[in-house]
């Protein structure tokens, strides 16, 4: 996919369409020749059932579509012609917004509810340490995770989350 691309003094907007509503990043040039990168925030649910050739999501999988996240923001990267793969970047901050479980119901099991919000919890975190572990062993990992269990508009996603990071370009020599 190629972007439509807007420079405006520093930044740098890679978009899709004639009328964006979001850019999908955002780079900004830094005095030093590094780039600093805002990735536009994905959520799993609908997409990720199509990514993962499901016909509907019975429970979120963090361990399936946390790293899907970090694979698309590597091929934005690629498409937008900034790197080759997100080993070249260092994440700074991911904010990361967890949904409720979408069952059980919490009125006719609340214990059932309860064990699904700690499996949910414990999902996320092993999704993103094995991810950075494995996918990223050279890389440090983010300052900042803030994970809520809340829901967000996507009434089939299982999370949304946005993230910061840097290209120095000094690593790439």
């Amino acid at each position: 996919m190629a972007f439509n691309i807007k420079k405006r003094g520093k930044l740098t907007y890679y978009y899709d369409g004639d009328r964006p509503v979001l850019s999908a990043l955002v780079t900004e040039a830094q005095a030093d020749g590094d780039l600093k990168i805002y990735f536009a925030g994905l959520t799993g649910g609908y997409s990720a059932k199509g990514v993962l050739g499901l016909d509907e999501l019975v429970t979120m999988d963090p361990d399936q579509e946390i790293p899907l996240v970090f694979l698309s923001w590597e091929k934005w990267l690629i498409d937008a012609g900034i790197c080759t793969s997100l080993k070249q970047i260092d994440f700074i901050e991911v904010h990361a917004f967890g949904c409720q479980p979408k069952s059980p119901n919490p009125m006719v099991d609340p214990i059932g509810y309860a064990a699904e919000q700690d499996r949910l919890r414990e999902a996320y975190a092993r999704a993103y340490s094995t991810f950075f572990k494995e996918y990223l062993p050279d890389n440090g990992v983010p300052c900042r995770f803030t994970v809520h269990l809340v829901d967000v508009p996507d009434k089939a996603a299982s999370y949304e989350f946005y993230s910061t990071a840097l290209l120095q370009r000094a690593l790439q020599e």
